[in-house]
């Protein structure tokens, strides 16, 4: 029993290992399938040269054009008024912005102005004897001498005789130590030199104030500045004057600016070019982030592409007779997508979009139809 089991195994596997070397002869003498050529639907475009614009793109932060800086030059408490001296608070031209109490330089200067007008006084009755034909005026002076108004400029000296008297008599010296104290008394108000918007404030009311100490800063919000800097290149393109295209960063509001200053001079360690932007309107304010597009050039005979078309070797791929090919041409500007090239003849069927494993001599045919840009 035993050998006609083994006997019948060995049968089936003969029979089995027949039938497997029959396929095996088979299929190695079955025909291979002919690969079918794959050709790549591109998307092109056909070269008309002209004008075109090279825009500059930058950026930068907002300032005032005009900011002051608001220092003591005296000594004395900080004086309360009706605008609060506050962060956001907004001046007109010519108001008070800061008023420090004056009450004791102002009796010395009361003072002094007194005694300069007992001086002139006590000249009078010799100028009546010696110098008749100057008294009128010098009396006319003491007239109009008021000690609540600023001390008024002293009569026209007209001979040499009439100074050696005037002078003798420390008129003169009396005179320029008034006004001297009248300019420091100025100094204890601080007016706004233009309309604008209190942006720090470093004291309050009762503040003792010291010569020299920083109280605040102050800008006109009418007018902001963007400094914004430049490749060296393109320094002899930006023009003073020139208009620019503002945005911010969400690209949702857009703003009119001016070049107004070129820095004359390049930056050595970055190899840039300062250039100031002027921009006017009531929503921006200092600090804020904007982008600016500057006009730079006009290329005559040129075309802009994307940038990723043109190749490290400065070389474009075309279309020729349903094949791919590789042309030279001459970038004169690089921006972050787009390059403008010269060079490229007139009616050349370039690509639009770049193709993947892109050679020359590859087989394509053009798209026909319109692509997700809208573009045919």
């Amino acid at each position: 029993m035993r050998k006609i089991i083994l006997s019948g195994l060995g049968i089936l596997f003969i029979v089995v290992s027949f039938f497997i070397a029959k396929k095996l002869i088979d299929e190695k003498n079955k025909p291979k399938p002919v690969k079918e050529k794959v050709v790549k639907t591109v998307l092109i475009d056909t070269v008309a040269n002209g004008t075109v614009q090279i825009i500059i793109p930058a950026n930068g932060s907002l300032v005032a054009k005009r900011r002051l800086e608001i220092y003591a030059e005296v000594q004395g408490l900080f004086k309360s008024s009706k605008t609060l001296f506050k962060p956001g608070q907004i001046y007109s031209k010519g108001q008070t912005l800061v008023r420090i109490d004056a009450s004791e330089h102002y009796a010395s200067v009361q003072s002094e102005k007194s005694n300069l007008y007992n001086d002139i006084a006590a000249i009078m009755p010799d100028l009546r004897l010696d110098f008749p034909e100057v008294f009128q005026k010098w009396q006319n002076y003491l007239t109009g001498f008021d000690l609540n108004k600023t001390t008024p400029q002293l009569p026209e000296i007209t001979s040499d005789k009439e100074n050696y008297f005037i002078t003798g008599r420390g008129i003169i010296s009396r005179y320029y130590n008034v006004k001297n104290l009248e300019q420091r008394l100025s100094k204890y108000n601080i007016y706004a030199p233009f309309s604008g918007i209190l942006t720090e404030a470093l004291i309050t009311e009762g503040t003792l104030v010291r010569s020299g100490q920083k109280l605040g800063e102050f800008i006109d919000t009418s007018v902001y500045e963007m400094e914004v800097a430049l490749n060296e290149n393109y320094a002899n393109l930006v023009k003073v004057g020139e208009e620019v295209a503002l945005t911010n960063l969400d690209k949702t509001q857009t703003y009119t600016g001016k070049v107004s200053r070129v820095n004359g001079s390049v930056d050595a360690t970055t190899q840039t070019i300062t250039a100031y932007i002027d921009v006017t309107d009531s929503n921006l304010k200092e600090g804020i982030y904007l982008e600016a597009n500057l006009n730079a050039k006009q290329e005559q005979d040129a075309i802009e592409i994307d940038r990723n078309l043109l190749s490290e070797s400065n070389e474009i791929f075309i279309v020729r007779d349903s094949l791919l090919d590789l042309i030279k041409a001459k970038p004169v500007y690089f921006s972050d997508t787009k390059v403008v090239l010269k060079n490229v003849p007139n009616g050349t069927i370039i690509l639009k979009k770049p193709v993947p494993g892109a050679y020359a001599g590859m087989l394509v045919k053009p798209f026909k139809g319109t692509d997700k840009t809208g573009n045919k």
